[in-house]
């Protein structure tokens, strides 16, 4: 009876493959805009721009060099997103990529920084017909509660089961751009010429230490599902310093969690557990660990550089799977992270973090959906100098 039981049950790999495919059905989907934010498809530009010196690339020599195979689901994706937003010419299956004209000013940094702002705006907002319509919607006011932008982005032809998805990579893109900004304590979307009129009109070299400097990545990987971690697929673990009782850690572990955290992830099926919440009985240290190897997604609070989350963190590097990072504005990235896309949250006053929150939740929800779409590309310190190397964890 205990063999024929066992052998109704699907094996892990069998799991895994299924895990794949369900992965790969998501993906099939149309948009009518790009499948990533306008920052993401530029870090890939760059790389072009960078291994080419602005010139035609082969396409298989610039993924053997960015440590990727060509023809893997996330790498056709990249083409794919920086070609909807016009930065390159070429396909999945295309010899060569080519930078377009403006693809090639915003990847030049000795141009006027007027002048680069005004292609990414071209690039990232205009280029893109439900993005262009949104932006020219509500230009010039307080940017509208999400299920206002939600309501409108749908009479811009966008599916109802993607507008969620589309509202979050256009709040995204505005920030990015700087469209989207904090004046009068509220957020609003500014006009491009008031935008342009604020920004120098000497080249970027000279104005860069006076720009927000960002470097991010996201990742995700796959593998671990078991029978017993079925129930891990609907769970992202916070990983976060907690702290005593009525603690500055406590408070701010709370506050991100509440207002933060758990909104951004309302809408994407996904439960989050603190290791304080955690219900079912046992030693603690062994469920963080069962957490951090079978929750389907971590998000890493990287705040007040506290050790046991960089233990965790390193974990879940090893195990290849997917995380999203944040911290503090305040708190300095380790240099062994910087290259990892980390989303800062400045915390320095309520003056400050209230009228951003809405940016901050829409930032996690596009980089969760970027690490939950990627399930066979890691990028981390460990996959970036050994890619072939893998860990096999048994439950």
């Amino acid at each position: 009876m205990e063999a024929m039981t066992k052998e109704s049950e699907p094996s892990p790999q069998e799991e895994a493959n299924a895990r794949v495919e369900a992965a790969v059905k998501r993906k099939r989907v149309i948009r009518s805009f790009p499948a990533a934010s306008f920052e993401e498809a530029l870090q890939f530009a760059r790389g072009v721009y960078e291994y080419g010196s602005g010139k035609p690339v082969r396409r298989l020599s610039i993924f053997d060099h960015l440590g990727k195979a060509p023809e893997s689901g996330p790498s056709r994706q990249l083409i794919v997103n920086a070609s909807k937003y016009g930065l390159i010419k070429g396909s999945s299956s295309s010899e060569l990529l080519e930078l377009t004209p403006e693809g090639l000013i915003c990847l030049n940094d000795d141009l006027p920084r007027r002048e680069i702002v005004k292609a990414e705006i071209k690039l990232a907002i205009d280029s893109v017909e439900p993005f262009s319509k949104l932006y020219q919607k509500f230009s010039g006011n307080k940017l509208p509660a999400k299920a206002a932008l939600i309501d409108s982005i749908v009479e811009f032809d966008v599916p109802q089961d993607l507008a969620d998805e589309a509202v979050d990579t256009f709040i995204v893109n505005c920030r990015f751009t700087g469209l989207l900004q904090v004046l009068s304590g509220a957020e609003r979307l500014v006009g491009v010429d008031h935008l342009l009129d604020t920004l120098p009109s000497s080249s970027m070299s000279a104005v860069a230490a006076s720009q927000p400097a960002y470097s991010e990545k996201s990742t995700a990987s796959s593998g671990l599902m078991t029978s017993e971690s079925a129930q891990f697929e609907s769970i992202c673990f916070y990983v976060t310093p907690i702290g005593e009782d009525g603690s500055e850690q406590r408070k701010h572990a709370d506050l991100f969690l509440g207002s933060i955290i758990e909104p951004a992830l309302d809408n994407l099926g996904l439960k989050v557990v603190r290791a304080d919440t955690i219900e079912k009985p046992g030693t603690i240290t062994r469920q963080i660990i069962e957490y951090l190897l079978k929750a389907r997604l971590v998000i890493v609070d990287l705040s007040f550089h506290n050790p046991n989350v960089f233990y965790e963190l390193a974990i879940r590097h090893a195990a290849r799977l997917p995380v999203v990072q944040v911290i503090r504005a305040s708190d300095r990235i380790p240099f062994d992270l910087s290259q990892i896309r980390t989303i800062k949250i400045d915390t320095s006053d309520i003056y400050t973090l209230v009228p951003r929150l809405e940016i901050y939740k829409a930032e996690i929800a596009s980089q969760v959906r970027r690490a939950l779409d990627d399930p066979d590309s890691v990028d981390n310190p460990i996959t970036t100098f050994y890619p072939d190397w893998r860990v096999n964890f048994s439950s």
